[in-house]
């Protein structure tokens, strides 16, 4: 167990999109905040700019007369209007749903009912989807008309406990369930810039995730604005060679990315020909980052990459750092100011020893961890035990306190950064015609480095064995992440003494 030394008390009234505008629109009004570039260009706000445009949408917002607490939920492609609508919510004193754009309209259709919002606000790749239900659909002309209101004179003075934000992630249920945040959430990540991003005034933070991710939402643009820094971000084409490009043009001082990411630029680029002088380090989560990976980008680029491991309850709070040095094979330690653990696994609170492997928990007095799930009591009730709020992953300390992941204990899924439950891809599978048993599971890929998501399937009546078919299908009702990507036919699926499916005996 780490010891949590005396931490900043989080402010009483706090607002988490007044923290990352406001003072910089009074400090540093004309440097940039956001620059967003893609195939046409590259577009950019100062931070005076983002500052009143969000306020003016904030306020044509509040002109809506919309309940308190109302959620409102934003559904728009990797574009800055997603990110200016996710902070004009939070000002207006409502709740922000940023969903990914990947989801299905399927998907998105349960999470905005689920959510019970009163707004649905539509992107212009998404304007022609009719979601039927109470929620009020704003769709480009709306926004824009919204977004002329006279601003709010300040952000809404809220309660650093009151909601702020809803993230939906995949549990052990068909499910997917919402985590609520408080705005405190965003108070709660500052141990991590001296113990893993190292942001501060002036950085220049370059993310290759798309905005409406959280791992981008969070680490890309939240981080460097409550720092006092500037973001930039890409929605352009896919090439891997485009992001020591724009290290260079943006004069990036940190780069934040998934393994995949390093791993493509590696093999279809060419960075050490590239002038990345202006990069301090590089930033990894999202999976676990292999040694051998590390080790040729160190290589190849002279730039260290500090892992982080974090989650949707609690975002990232283990990492290395610049004050904690990189440990190959462990994502690094808990930041000081956490109070983190291995409990055992079925039931106590007295954290296991050094070396044994137990749940990782997070003590529930963390500013950062969430403050329940969305309408699930029963999971919620589930995720305490005491004073400690515990996950689904099991882990080790070793004796310099460095974390060890050892899997899952739930069997959620964790492929290319994104979780995603077995059970949500079996329903969609089982949903196909002739299927009999369906299984999912995470397996290593072509790349040895990288997993997938598989489908194991057994099918009836000697129907045909049509894996495309299979493939097509998910495509139609799963986001790109949750589908899998190759199929294997089974006569049976491996099943313990009491009938209960052996996951871990699947091919």
């Amino acid at each position: 167990m780490t010891d949590a030394p005396i931490r900043e008390p989080v402010p009483a009234r706090f607002n988490l999109a007044r923290y990352c505008l406001a003072e910089n629109a009074r400090l540093r009004p004309d440097v940039t905040a956001i620059t967003v570039v893609g195939d046409a260009g590259a577009m950019r706000w100062s931070h005076a700019e983002l500052d009143l445009k969000v306020r003016r949408l904030a306020a044509g917002l509040r002109s809506l007369d919309l309940p308190a607490g109302a959620r409102v939920m934003i559904r728009m492609g990797n574009e800055a209007n997603a990110a200016l609508a996710y902070f004009a919510t939070i000002a207006a004193g409502y709740v922000a749903l940023l969903a990914s754009s990947q989801l299905t309209f399927e998907e998105a259709d349960f999470l905005l009912k689920d959510c019970g919002a009163s707004v649905l606000a539509l992107g212009a790749a998404f304007e022609s989807e009719a979601h039927e239900g109470s929620a009020l659909v704003l769709r480009g002309d709306d926004l824009a008309r919204l977004a002329e209101s006279a601003p709010l004179e300040d952000y809404a003075d809220t309660r650093a406990d009151d909601p702020a934000y809803l993230v939906y992630t995949s549990g052990t249920t068909s499910r997917p369930k919402g985590v609520l945040h408080a705005h405190r959430a965003a108070w709660g990540r500052r141990p991590m810039r001296a113990h893993w991003t190292g942001l501060g005034p002036g950085d220049v933070m370059l993310h290759a995730g798309a905005i409406n991710w959280t791992y981008t939402l969070g680490v890309g643009i939240v981080d460097p604005l409550s720092a006092g820094g500037s973001a930039v971000l890409y929605n352009g084409h896919p090439d891997p060679a485009i992001w020591p490009r724009l290290i260079a043009e943006h004069r990036a001082t940190v780069f934040a990315a998934v393994p995949g990411v390093y791993r493509q630029i590696l093999k279809y680029a060419t960075p050490e020909t590239a002038n990345l002088s202006s990069l301090r380090h590089c930033l990894s989560a999202g999976a676990a980052l292999p040694p051998s990976l590390l080790a040729e980008w160190r290589a190849r680029t002279g730039k260290e990459i500090y892992e982080a491991f974090g989650m949707s309850e609690c975002s990232t709070f283990i990492s290395s750092g610049p004050t904690t040095p990189v440990h190959p094979g462990s994502p690094g330690r808990p930041q000081p100011g956490r109070v983190v653990a291995a409990l055992p696994q079925e039931r106590g609170e007295t954290p296991l020893p050094p070396g044994e492997i137990g749940v990782l928990a997070v003590r529930r007095d963390e500013p950062g961890l969430m403050l329940g799930y969305w309408n699930r009591p029963d999971e919620e009730r589930d995720a305490f035990r005491g004073d400690w709020f515990v996950s689904g992953d099991l882990v080790a300390f070793d004796a310099r306190g460095y974390m060890h992941h050892h899997g899952r204990a739930d069997e959620v899924m964790n492929a290319g950064g994104y979780r995603v439950s077995p059970a949500e891809v079996e329903k969609c599978l089982l949903a196909f015609p002739h299927v009999a048993e369906a299984a999912a599971a995470e397996r290593t890929g072509r790349d040895a480095d990288a997993t997938i998501i598989k489908a194991y399937v057994v099918m009836r009546d000697n129907a045909p064995r049509d894996e495309t078919a299979l493939l097509d299908h998910c495509k139609e009702h799963l986001a790109a992440y949750k589908r899998p990507r190759a199929v294997v036919f089974l006569d049976a699926l491996p099943r313990n003494a009491n009938g209960k499916l052996a996951r871990k005996a699947l091919p």
